[in-house]
Parts: C-alpha cells; structure tokens; sequence
C-alpha cells in the first residue's frame, strides 16, 4: 500500500532539508523523481545522488515564484516522462523575521507569491493533466504557523494559512477526478530554512522541554508522512492538514 512503483513525483525545493527527504523517501518507495530549486547546481548535484543509487531522478530548477518558470517545469516534466502523478509544493520564502509592522509591501508581496500564488498556478498547471490521467496525490508542505500566532513569524504563517485554504478547496474541486490533496503542517524542522530557530541552545532545549516526544524534528519525520499520502495507503484520505510537530501543537504552555 506504500508503493509509488512507476509513478512520477514532482518536489519542489528539493534540494535539502524536508524536499529533499519527500524525493529520497518518494525514490526508496519506487517513485521516478523531479529535483527542483532555484540553481541548477544544487538541482545536479542531488540529482547525481540519486543516480548514484540506481534511483531514476531528473533535475529541474524553479524558482516557484516566476510563472514562467513554474510552467516550465510542468512542461519539461511531461515532455520526459508523459505524465505528473504526484506534486509536492515545498519550496518557500520567509525574508522577514519580525512584527508585521515593520514588513514592507514588497516583503509581503515575495512571501505571498512564493508561498501561496505558486501553489495555485502549480496546481491549474499540473492538475488538469493528472485528472485526465486517472487521478494523483498533490500535497502541500504548510507548517504549524498555519495553526498559531506568532510575535516573529506572522506574514510566514499568514501565507501557510493561506495554503491549507488553498488545499481544501482544491480537495473539492479535483476530488471528482480521482486527485487528492493535502498540506502537511511540519513543526520544527532541523532544517537550515528553520536554523534560526533551533540553533540556538537555549531555545531548542526550551522547544524540546515543551514537545511531549521532547526532541525536534527531522526532515525525515515529513518525507515518511509525504510517501502515505501520495500513496494507496492514503487512498481515501484529502483536503486534511497532517500536523507533524512531535505534539508540540497540543500541549499546552
């Protein structure tokens, strides 16, 4: 019920961190996989990892937030392999860490484009070919600030809020042709994206102190999550929000 055998799995922002273990966890389940992020480099580079493991991956670069460039992706994928059965929107902007009033507009404007106007262009591009294929998983990577309130983060979990509106309504509107779709809300992640928040000591070990599983999570604790929902297992699963944070969410102060 795991399996993702002959199924083609587009993840952005694939390089590292939690994208980069949806694509390994998706290749150890069987899935042909797209490596995408900004530079090209990075997207060879990793691409050449999974070469090296016998695992069939191409390399794409993206950056999400340009139209073009998304449209490029959909179309350079289905030109080499015919077809997108699994889309996972991961790759995200957070270049403001601060109170939203002190964020400009043009700040504003990146996260949202990034973050969410990718998702929905992402989402009419690719879906339409995956409903005429017989149906698919496209899964969106939100994140507890969806969930909460921050004095730090609030323009970042505005936008993921944003996204998991986005997933249940298109959980509605494809679910006739057979395609589910899900957010995954991670919490903190081990991840150089989330660095300023765990590489300080002081406050890992107070997040830590607070997470009933009393660790933090790593990019594998999402890659798992990732495989269940894009496969049969999760057949009958969609527009949900996964909350992946070691029970940080549900503990209390």
């Amino acid at each position: 019920m795991f399996s993702l055998a002959g199924k083609v799995a587009v993840i952005t922002g694939s390089t590292k961190g939690i994208g980069k273990s949806i694509a390994e966890e998706m290749a150890k389940a069987g899935a042909k996989v797209v490596i995408s992020s900004r530079k090209a480099e990075a997207c060879n580079a990793v691409q050449a990892e999974f070469a090296a493991r016998g695992q069939e991956a191409i390399a794409v670069p993206c950056n999400v937030g340009d139209k073009a460039a998304a449209q490029n992706l959909v179309d350079t994928v289905i030109k080499k392999w015919g077809r997108i059965d699994i889309l996972v929107c991961n790759a995200a902007s957070n270049p403001h860490f601060g109170p939203m009033a002190t964020a400009s507009d043009e700040v504003f404007d990146k996260i949202m484009a990034t973050n969410v106007k990718s998702v929905f262009w992402l989402a009419n591009m690719a879906l339409p070919q995956m409903g005429e294929s017989g149906g698919g998983a496209m899964i969106i990577i939100s994140s507890i600030g969806a969930l909460r309130g921050s004095q730090v983060l609030g323009l970042y979990g505005t936008s993921k809020a944003a996204e998991a509106g986005l997933c249940r309504a298109l959980a509605v509107e494809w679910g006739p042709k057979n395609i589910r779709v899900n957010t995954i809300a991670p919490g903190l992640i081990k991840t150089d994206f989330a660095k300023a928040l765990w590489s300080d000591e002081a406050r890992r070990k107070s997040r830590e102190a607070t997470t009933p599983m009393r660790r933090i999570g790593e990019p594998k604790d999402i890659g798992g999550v990732a495989v269940f929902l894009a496969a049969e297992a999760g057949s009958f699963v969609t527009g949900q929000m996964i909350v992946v944070d070691g029970g940080v969410t549900i503990a209390g102060s």
